[in-house]
């Protein structure tokens, strides 16, 4: 069964997502430029900052596409990042360049995910979330047991010793800026193609949408393999950042809580709110991530305040509040005035 794309509109105005948000496509080109040019006029730690940033607004923006829009709730995304890092070294190990070696391992990262999505998706929500994770602690174990990985310890990328620290730490950053930009870019695209389209109405209602011709499993598979493409950039980059790669720190599930509390804190199911997210909790470890194991709690604490009281998180409830939203997604119907 086909689904038509036809849809009757006499009576109402139609407008799409690229109409209503042109301005805020113009200020996100204007803003893209001005951060090309930080490493020219910040500090070496202003740099490193942001490269971070770009990290967790990857991470973001990544869960929520897999959470937000096609349902699938996961607890073990943790492994794509790993495995980004993971897979680099390998290729660098074997004589390619760092950088090259950064997007060639996350499209490798991209294919095991899409093995893994064979089994995975078949499962059910608690059963998916569970099984992301149990997936993430076996690949950690079988990474560990790559002698070049040399267990526990962990090992370094000795290859990016190389580039001068100074122009280590700009290429990184512009390295960043890319990845965020071209992956902000293909998630917006992709929600507000059929693709996407197709994804929120299953999850919304997987049966009803199996019912009326939607490819169920062909459409959570593209949504996985992009989420676990962007997870494994991020862990490119973290480890062109740290230099070091731990499996305990890759793998870590703590990673999935940072995803979490970004996008229940930004506005699950939105654009905007995942980045809005990310620049929250980067500011809140700025300012209280030495406080350890009361940090970690003050987060889980504070996201399930805004699950319970704001569960649109801060851009949502400010949107629905405001009724102003900058990147919208799919077609605004608004009925006509009639005389």
């Amino acid at each position: 069964m086909k689904i038509s794309s036809q849809v009757n509109t006499e009576g109402f105005s139609t407008e799409h997502w690229y109409q209503v948000g042109r301005p805020a496509l113009m200020v996100g080109g204007l803003l893209f430029l001005v951060l090309a040019t930080v490493p020219f006029w910040c500090s070496g730690l202003v740099v490193d900052k942001l490269t971070t940033l770009f990290v967790y607004i990857l991470l973001a923006v990544m869960w929520n596409l897999l959470a937000g829009y096609a349902g699938l709730v996961s607890v073990g995304q943790q492994a794509f990042l790993g495995l980004g890092g993971y897979f680099a070294l390998r290729l660098v190990d074997i004589g390619m360049s760092p950088y090259p070696a950064f997007i060639v391992g996350a499209l490798i990262c991209a294919v095991v995910a899409l093995v893994i999505s064979v089994f995975a998706l078949r499962l059910k929500e608690g059963e998916f979330a569970i099984a992301m994770w149990v997936t993430a602690e076996v690949i950690r174990i079988l990474v560990m047991f790559d002698p070049i990985v040399q267990g526990e310890t962990g090992t370094s990328l000795l290859a990016m010793n190389q580039y001068a620290p100074e122009l280590r730490r700009n290429i990184n950053f512009w390295f960043g800026l890319l990845v965020v930009a071209g992956m902000l870019g293909l998630v917006l695209w992709l929600v507000n193609s059929r693709i996407g389209a197709a994804a929120q109405a299953i999850r919304d209602d997987e049966e009803a949408a199996k019912s009326i011709g939607i490819r169920v499993m062909r459409v959570k598979q593209i949504i996985f393999v992009v989420a676990a493409f962007g997870c494994a950039l991020a862990g490119s980059l973290w480890l062109a950042s740290s230099v070091t790669f731990q499996p305990r720190t890759y793998f870590g599930v703590q990673w999935t809580v940072f995803m979490l509390f970004m996008v229940l804190v930004g506005g699950l199911k939105t654009f905007e709110g995942p980045i809005l997210g990310a620049i929250v909790f980067f500011l809140l470890q700025e300012f209280f991530g030495d406080y350890g194991a009361w940090y970690l709690a003050g987060l889980g604490v504070t996201a399930i305040l805004f699950a319970l009281y704001a569960p649109n998180g801060i851009w949502g409830e400010w949107q629905n509040r405001k009724g102003v939203r900058f990147l919208p997604t799919g077609v605004t119907l608004t009925l006509k005035n009639k005389e």
